[in-house]
């Protein structure tokens, strides 16, 4: 799409057109058919001719774009506020191999048209190469949006995806003789809820009121219950410098490492949160981040930007990457924030009260909040 399109109707637009390519007969794009067996069953899969394809896609994109110049059917934009702010840097790492995906158009872009609101983040730290990253990237918002469950039960379609995608990488990986693998953490808004599921020790955190709020507990090899689960399958946890899956790998959940299943396992967990109107922001991001930053630490760093910015929201995640390389971090960084609120508000809330905002359990003895707060409401 060119540049200045909204997303809004960028999103539309490719569902529009995918609709007329899976109308059409796909038989002509078929290109060899593929046979895995496991665990007894039999599957057989079809694989298309991705080129031809692709050349279908823009066709009936045109076609879509220029029907529409005539007519533009009307485009329902969300009803809850929601800015994103993102940025990824390779860091001194001799590959990027985080990926990320925001869709605040997630309706748009799988065609739902019920009068509910959805957006949809995540974020992958690629390992042993970048294709499981770059796969989930591309796969798993689609799993999730096409999921049977998607309407009347979010966290399960959320939750089930991660899974699936995993399958259809292991596919992929075994055909094609791929060892990477990815961990995985990713948010679904539908209405006044928050759905989140992950794999592995990428993260997600809320702040709320000014106060840091834990929403998951990341995959490490170290924690009881998954080393309980590896050594019953047969696995060992082992220290080298860190504690790692049979020696390897410091993640006990992950999409692909094929050579690491079952130890290593896809099935993430997830967990659902009502949404209330006082949340100030999501932050997702790789352990590049969480590795060098603490969750009390974002609420001091965040607030530090908005007051410098005057209460811009939009580049807060660059203050958030470059906190964590000050820190000593040497990986990837990934982060991503999601304002729940204006960020001007979250700024004036501050102002108003400073001695209410980061007074709770997650926020440790930090005097930040208060002291720049306090000095800000004087000038």
């Amino acid at each position: 799409m060119g540049r200045g399109v909204s997303p809004l109707l960028t999103a539309s637009l490719i569902h529009a057109a995918v609709d007329e390519v899976l109308q059409t007969d796909l038989t002509e794009f078929k290109q060899q058919s593929v046979e895995t067996e496991g665990e007894g069953d039999e599957e057989r899969f079809t694989l298309l001719d991705g080129e031809l394809l692709q050349r279908c896609f823009f066709n009936k994109l045109r076609d879509v774009c220029l029907e529409w110049q005539k007519q533009l059917p009307p485009l329902r934009p969300l009803k809850r506020f929601l800015l994103v702010s993102i940025h990824a840097i390779r860091n001194t790492r001799r590959k990027m191999e985080d990926r990320h995906v925001l869709l605040p158009e997630f309706n748009q872009l799988f065609g739902l048209s019920d009068d509910v609101d959805r957006a949809y983040f995540a974020v992958f730290d690629g390992h042993g190469g970048v294709d499981a990253a770059n796969y989930s990237a591309t796969h798993l918002h689609v799993n999730v949006g096409l999921h049977e469950e998607i309407v009347k039960n979010p966290a399960e379609a959320l939750k089930c995806s991660f899974q699936k995608t995993d399958e259809m990488f292991l596919f992929k990986a075994k055909r094609e003789k791929l060892r990477s693998g990815t961990t995985g953490v990713s948010a679904l808004i539908v209405g006044n809820d928050l759905h989140v599921a992950w794999l592995g020790d990428s993260q997600v955190m809320l702040v709320q009121q000014g106060k840091a709020v834990t929403l998951m507990e990341p995959h490490k090899p170290e924690r009881e219950d998954e080393r309980a689960r590896i050594e019953t399958l047969g696995g060992c946890v082992t220290y080298m410098d860190c504690w790692r899956v049979n020696g390897t790998l410091a993640v006990s959940r992950a999409i692909g490492d094929i050579c690491q299943k079952p130890y290593v396992s896809g099935d993430a967990d997830g967990d659902s949160f009502e949404l209330t109107g006082s949340e100030d922001y999501l932050l997702l991001a790789c352990d590049g981040f969480f590795d060098a930053v603490k969750p009390y630490e974002v609420v001091d760093l965040v607030l530090d930007h908005l007051m410098q910015s005057e209460g811009v929201g939009l580049h807060t995640a660059e203050r958030l990457v470059a906190a964590a390389k000050e820190n000593g971090s040497s990986d990837n960084i990934t982060v991503l924030v999601v304002f729940l609120r204006d960020p001007q508000d979250i700024l004036a809330d501050c102002l108003r009260d400073p001695k209410g905002l980061g007074a709770g359990d997650d926020a440790r003895s930090s005097p930040f909040n208060f002291l720049s707060c306090e000095a800000a409401a004087t000038q």
